[in-house]
């Protein structure tokens, strides 16, 4: 309180006191003068006393606030100059008008007054307007940057310690991992026990040694199952090498004549140990639905893959092939009705795989439709010949036909893909577990999780060859129409080209009993057949392809012509088969709008992998990819960005 308002407070009460004591004496004038005269004498004599006392005090009072207040003001300077944190002053124009200490030695400088406060922090260029604290290094130090932009004012905090223990924290958590050895019992099938122990305790040595190279803990818990136990620290330095054990087992395998490749599923990113072992053993599943020898590493909504460059190895045993074909004879049995439906824009495979299991329904005795999705170039011939028939032509249904018959008993089928965005009609598999996959791609991250009976074999060549073999156990004495089998026959014949890429045992077994049972293989080739303009149109896109790291050709449609799927693939298809190319991309536009690109390969390059970078999927040799919103120009550029990261990473080109 300032010293005058003091002053007229105290006053005012000490007036108001005395005046009643005098009211008081003049009352005891009335009665008695005499003891008023000495009422009188005591009020002065207080009154005297009581002015000194209130001096004295006022005077203690306020050197006492004087001195505080001083010490406050040098306390506050010497706060300001000296407090572990950095205090800036800067104009409408970003000048800095006045700083602390803090600040020069942050910077190593005497003082920055008067430079621009951008020139300093360039960080401060891209701060977004509603953004108060911008993080930065400086050298090693890691400050934050709080900005009051109404005062103009900066506060600095050093926040190194804080960073370097946010990064260990980050670094410790826990990531839990999972390897299976792929072909085990294949691989050791011939060998004898000597043999066969020396070949594992070699596998196991190599397991071993890169694991304590790389600070991991492992345990064995089955003859071809590992776990591991690593931090995210580990898990990073092994995405760095891009789990380079994949290749060491595999090349040290395969001198040993013995072709032994690892699958490896890992998962991070949560605290939760069980919902991490649940999530490796997903990534595992992923890593072996696309083939194997490969890493599939998860962590939160993330999913990596590493490796991947061999084939899938063809399984010797039909096992599942029967469990499964019972499991879906008993699905279809419980349904009220069952609709099949392959991918968009659908191919010979598809087409024939959803013919194959329209069949298995029929032997059911159950109301099964085919879903189509218009019509395409590469199937038109065999919907011509299958339309000739009655009983196949009312099979065949529109997605707006199948939405209406869809019922919680209907059984969904869904053959060649995996993806629920690639269905001929995405909102069949919406709102229903009672879904079946059968399919023949690398899985990849998107995947109908919710189906109750997966049947995925990487391995085959084409979905046809595995309808054909659960048609073979779907019950005793199974007999195809001619053009059924024709159909699945068709099917495999356009995957394998033929049966010259992607041909294991199997595809020949599947082909033998579709031909016993009547396919025709005249009708294949006449349905196969290319008139005289696409071919010329297929030159003219060849005429276009140049040849990049010495065995990729590419090939680049020119810009406003449009093409159909299938002559882009046959262009693909051709190029990958000239002398020294070991893979061919085609770019083009689609009828549909759509670029569209084509990937083929002879297995040195996982074209897979490439088409997976621009959204795309498919096999090793054979993958593909639609872009929306963008030219053939552009395509061609993504795709080239995409072959020289690859080529940055690995060094498959060279």
């Amino acid at each position: 309180m300032p010293k005058h308002l003091l002053k007229r407070w105290h006053g005012r009460h000490t007036v108001w006191s005395f005046g009643l004591m005098l009211g008081l004496t003049a009352v005891l004038f009335v009665f008695d003068w005499k003891i008023g005269l000495v009422g009188l004498l005591l009020i002065g004599i207080l009154v005297y006393y009581t002015l000194l006392a209130e001096n004295a005090f006022e005077k203690d009072l306020f050197e006492y606030v004087g001195t505080l207040s001083h010490r406050v003001k040098r306390a506050s300077h010497e706060v300001i100059h000296e407090l572990p944190m950095g205090i800036v002053l800067y104009s409408e124009d970003k000048i800095i008008e006045w700083h602390n200490p803090f600040v020069a030695a942050m910077l190593g400088k005497e003082s920055v007054v008067g430079m621009p406060l951008l020139e300093i922090w360039p960080q401060l260029k891209n701060k977004k307007e509603k953004e108060q604290k911008v993080e930065l290094r400086l050298e090693k130090a890691v400050y934050s940057i709080m900005i009051k932009t109404e005062e103009r004012l900066l506060y600095i905090h050093d926040i190194t310690a804080q960073s370097e223990l946010s990064q260990r924290f980050q670094e410790s958590k826990p990531a839990i991992g999972l390897i299976l050895l792929d072909n085990l019992d294949e691989a050791t099938a011939g060998m004898d026990d000597q043999l066969r122990s020396m070949t594992m305790a070699k596998i196991t040595g190599q397991i071993n040694e890169w694991a304590q190279k790389n600070g991991l803990f492992l345990r064995r818990t089955s003859s071809d199952r590992y776990l591991l136990v690593m931090d995210q620290k580990a898990l990073q330095r092994l995405e760095q090498t891009r789990f380079d054990i994949l290749d060491d087992v595999r090349d040290m395998t395969l001198d040993m004549k013995v072709p032994f490749t690892l699958s490896i599923g890992v998962a991070s990113g949560t605290d939760s140990l069980i919902e991490l072992g649940t999530l490796a053993g997903t990534s595992l599943d992923i890593a072996l639905g696309r083939g194997g020898d490969q890493a599939a590493v998860k962590t939160g909504q993330r999913l990596s893959f590493y490796g991947g460059r061999s084939n899938a190895i063809e399984k010797r045993t039909r096992v599942r092939a029967r469990v499964i074909s019972h499991a879906l004879r008993d699905l279809i049995r419980e349904s009220d009705r069952v609709l099949i439906m392959g991918h968009k824009i659908p191919d010979m495979d598809a087409i024939g795989a959803a013919i194959g299991v329209w069949k298995a329904v029929m032997l059911a005795n159950k109301e099964g439709y085919v879903v189509l999705e218009g019509m395409n170039p590469s199937i038109h011939k065999l919907l011509d010949l299958l339309a000739e028939e009655e009983k196949y032509k009312r099979c065949f249904i529109t997605p707006d036909q199948a939405l209406h018959m869809k019922t919680p008993r209907t059984l969904i089928v869904v053959v060649d893909t995996h993806k629920a965005s690639l269905v001929a009609e995405p909102r069949l598999v919406q709102n229903t577990n009672r879904i079946v996959v059968v399919d023949h791609h690398r899985r990849g991250e998107e995947f109908i999780s919710d189906a109750v009976l997966i049947y995925m074999e990487p391995y085959a060549s084409s979905t046809c060859e595995l309808v054909t073999e659960l048609l073979q156990y779907f019950q005793d004495r199974v007999s195809l129409d001619v053009m059924e089998a024709t159909a699945l026959l068709a099917g495999i014949a356009v995957d394998t080209k033929n049966f010259a890429v992607r041909t294991g045992a199997r595809t020949f077994e599947a082909a033998s009993f579709l031909r016993r049972n009547g396919a025709d293989t005249a009708i294949i080739h006449r349905m196969l057949k290319e008139d005289l303009d696409s071919y010329v149109k297929k030159a003219e896109v060849i005429k276009h392809a140049e040849i990049i790291y010495d065995h990729i050709a590419i090939a680049v449609t020119e810009p406003g012509r449009k093409y159909s799927q299938l002559l882009i693939a046959q262009v693909a298809d051709t190029l990958v088969n000239m002398t020294d190319i070991m893979a061919s991309f085609v770019v083009a536009e689609r009828q549909d709008g759509l670029i569209g690109i084509s990937a083929r390969s002879h297995g040195q390059i996982n074209v897979q992998v490439v088409m997976e970078r621009l959204g795309g999927g498919g096999h090793l040799t054979n993958a593909a990819v639609q872009l929306e919103h963008a030219t053939v120009q552009e395509a061609s550029r993504r795709l080239r960005a995409v072959l020289n990261e690859i080529d940055a990473e690995e060094g498959l080109f060279e």
